[in-house]
C-alpha cells in the first residue's frame, strides 16, 4: 500500500474533509505514518522535518536497480567474507552529517520530472547529493547473509541508498528486504492504530505534535490573530524576534496559529480554525 492510499483509507473512515501525512513511507515499508486530518493538515511540513526511526533488513552478495526487494537483480558478487565485525565498522562510519546520492527510483524531481519515472524509462540521470544526518546505527542480528540493523536518523535520508553504499562498503553489494519505521517524530509503534482498527477516540490534538515554544494569547486578541490583523509583540507576551516559529495558543491551550515576530509584530504562518479533529 502507498502513503496516499493509507492517507485515503484514513480520511473515509474518520470522515474527514481534508487528509495528508507527515512523511511517506515506501511501498514495502511498514510502520508509522503520521496522518493529519481537516485542520491539522496545516502542521503536516511540521512532522515532515520530525526525526525518524527504522529497522531494516538487507540482504548481501545481490545489488538490485531499485536498491530494494521489488527490483530486478543487476549484479552478485561473494559474500562469505563479510563478519559482523566489518558490517559493524561501515556503520560506524556511517554515523553524523553526511552527504547521500537519493536513489533514481524515487519521488525527487529533477528537471520537473520524478526521477522514478526516468528510471522506469532506463534513464539514469547525476542525482544531486543531499545533505542527511544519522544518529544512530546498530547491528542486531546477522546470519552470514541477512543482517538486521535499526537506524536513527534526520529528515530526507534514503535507508535503501544507506543499503546499498553499505554493501558497497563490504565489497559484495546489498538490497533492503525489509523496513518498518518504528517513530516518526513524537509518535512510536506503540501509540499507532492499524487502518482495520481506527478508533476516533484515540485521535491525537494537533497542538500535542508540535515542537515549537508555546505563547499564551489572551483570549480577547483570538479573534484578530484568526482574521489575520499583526498585534504588537508587547501584546503578546514571550513572542521575540529571535525565538523563531511559536505555537500561539488561547488561555485553553488550543492552538490559534504558528507565527514568529518581525519589525515589532506578529507574523502569522499558518492560522487554525476551532476543530475537533486532529491526528491519528
Amino acid at each position: 500500500m502507498s502513503s496516499a492510499a493509507a492517507v485515503d483509507h484514513v480520511k473515509k473512515a474518520m470522515k474527514a474533509r481534508r487528509a495528508g501525512h507527515g512523511g511517506t513511507l515506501d511501498p514495502i515499508a511498514t510502520g508509522v505514518l503520521a496522518i493529519c486530518l481537516d485542520e491539522a493538515t496545516k502542521i503536516a511540513s511540521y512532522l515532515l522535518a520530525d526525526d525518524k526511526e527504522y529497522r531494516a533488513e538487507l540482504v548481501l552478495g545481490t545489488d538490485t536497480d531499485t536498491l530494494d526487494r521489488t527490483g530486478q537483480i543487476v549484479a552478485t558478487r561473494p559474500h562469505a567474507h563479510v563478519t559482523r565485525e566489518l558490517i559493524e565498522a561501515a556503520l560506524a562510519r556511517h554515523l553524523g552529517e553526511q552527504d547521500q546520492v537519493p536513489p533514481m527510483f524515487s519521488a525527487i524531481k529533477q528537471g520537473g520530472v520524478r526521477l522514478y519515472r526516468q528510471a522506469r524509462a532506463g534513464i539514469e540521470v547525476e542525482r544531486t547529493p543531499r545533505r542527511i544526518r544519522i544518529d544512530r546505527l546498530e547491528l542486531v542480528a546477522f546470519d552470514g547473509l541477512r543482517a538486521t540493523i535499526t537506524i536513527a536518523c534526520g529528515k530526507g535520508t534514503y535507508v535503501r541508498s544507506l543499503v546499498s553504499d553499505l554493501g558497497n562498503e563490504l565489497g559484495c553489494g546489498a538490497y533492503l528486504a525489509e523496513l518498518r519505521r518504528t517513530r516518526s517524530g513524537m509518535f512510536t509503534i506503540d501509540q499507532a492504530q492499524t487502518l482495520d482498527a481506527l478508533d476516533p477516540a484515540r485521535i491525537i490534538r494537533y497542538q500535542t505534535a508540535l515542537r515549537l515554544p508555546v505563547v499564551v494569547t489572551p483570549d480577547a486578541l483570538v479573534a484578530k490573530v484568526r482574521s489575520g490583523l499583526q498585534l504588537a509583540i508587547a501584546l503578546l507576551p514571550g513572542l521575540v524576534e529571535d525565538l523563531g516559529q511559536v505555537q500561539l495558543v488561547d488561555e485553553r491551550g488550543d492552538l490559534v496559529a504558528i507565527a514568529h515576530a518581525s519589525d515589532g509584530k506578529a507574523v502569522y504562518d499558518r492560522v487554525f480554525i476551532p476543530d475537533t479533529t486532529a491526528m491519528p
